[in-house]
This record gives structure tokens, sequence and C-alpha cells, in this order.
């Protein structure tokens, strides 16, 4: 997924620092304070969105802290505070970098009692290229180097066990249009053996095959017909 449609905001609790001088606090005043994150992931019709990844990137020392949504679209985490956190959700073999949240520093003596709020607002793409999923010139024989694509393919259907997908086959323009169709379904039916014999239900996975009816580049330049020999994942409502 190349792209998010997405609105962010966070709200900081006033009332959230807290000021105390026990000797347990005294004694790790020196030590990294936390504060606590509850996290919501909604689309933009404020439905939840299940099993969504969310990583905050801090930009100190470029650890990642993150959590992923439950049913209720919500998730909570802890981080260190005196950092800003660059936002990402996570998709298919990508991720969007599309805002900051900064956890001010904090007195010695002080600490966080009630959570930052995170509201997170997003449409994911709902198409995307399986890029590096090759086939052997004119059959539906996959490459070595798609295995590796297509098990992360895998692990992404295993997290997202609610979503269905169409598996779309597309050639370029060389050759008759009847076999272009008939070479597509192939090797989208390829694809999808493989998804069922690394566990992923039949019940999940729809085959089709486009031919060259679907280009999304000139098939005047080889590397438009490049762009056009491609395996697309649809997810489907």
């Amino acid at each position: 997924m190349k792209l998010f449609l997405f609105i962010f905001t966070w709200a900081i609790l006033l009332q959230t620092v807290v000021f105390g001088q026990t000797n347990s606090q005294q004694q790790n005043a020196s030590q990294p304070k936390d504060a606590p994150i509850n996290v919501t992931i909604t689309d933009f019709k404020k439905n939840v969105l299940v099993h969504e990844i969310v990583v905050f990137r801090s930009q100190l020392t470029q650890k990642e802290y993150q959590g992923m949504s439950q049913d209720n679209g919500q998730f909570s985490l802890r981080l260190p505070a005196g950092d800003k956190y660059e936002i990402f959700i996570l998709g298919f073999k990508d991720s969007t970098s599309y805002n900051v949240l900064e956890i001010p520093a904090l007195p010695a003596n002080a600490s966080y009692k009630n959570p930052f709020v995170v509201d997170i607002q997003f449409q994911p793409s709902k198409t995307f290229v399986l890029e590096d999923v090759n086939f052997e010139t004119g059959k539906a024989d996959l490459k070595p180097e798609s295995f590796a694509v297509l098990d992360e393919l895998v692990a992404y259907l295993n997290r997202k066990d609610d979503e269905r997908i169409e598996i779309g086959g597309h050639t370029d323009n060389v050759g008759k249009p009847a076999a272009n169709i008939l070479l597509s379904m192939e090797r989208a039916k390829t694809v999808m053996a493989y998804l069922i014999t690394k566990g992923i239900s039949a019940n999940r996975l729809t085959a089709k095959g486009y031919g060259s009816t679907v280009p999304v580049a000139s098939n005047a330049t080889a590397a438009g017909k490049a762009q056009n020999r491609r395996t697309e994942v649809k997810i489907l409502e």
C-alpha cells in the first residue's frame, strides 16, 4: 500500500502530571520516565479498524514501539518521556509516516498519571501490487524470488484474518487477447494455490485474469509493458 488517507489527532490531558517525593522516585530520578498512551483507530465513518499495527519511532534513539488494535479498535502502550515519536501505520510491505507525537520531559519527582490520547482516522488502500512476484515467460510458473513476497502476503492475511482478497493477474499486450486472459488467470490461480498451501482458507481467496485489459502504463515501451505485467491484490468488502 503506497498511501493512506488519514486524519490524526492527539490530546494531552493537562492533569496528567503528578508530583511526589517517594524514596523510589528519588532513587530512579536519573532513569527515563515514561507515559501511558491510549490509541484508537477508525475509518472516516468511525468504524473501528481491527489488527492494524501502529509504530512509534523515537527521534532520539530510533527505537520502535508498536501495538496492534484489538476488536474495539484500541490498544495501549507506554513511551519514554522527553522524546518525539514518528507515527506509522504498517501496510503490506509498506508504511506511511504522517505525524509526530511529542511527550515532554518530566521533572525528577513527577510522573504521568493519565494517558495521552491518540485518535487516528484513516482509510487503507484497497489494492496493492505484489512487487517481485514474477513468472517464467509465457508460463504460470513462479520464479524463486516470488516466494519471499508471497510469504509476506501470508503473514499479512494471517494478521488481517477477517479480510477476503481477489488475486488479479495482468499481462502486457503482446500476444492474442484471449491467450493473455487465459495466461493471467492461470498465474492468479498459481498465486492462490500457493497461499492455500500456506494455510490461507480458499474461502478467502478469488482468482481473476484480466489479460491486457487494465493497463497501468503505456505498452509502447518496455518499461510500460513491465509495469502492466503484474499481480494485483484487491481487498474485497
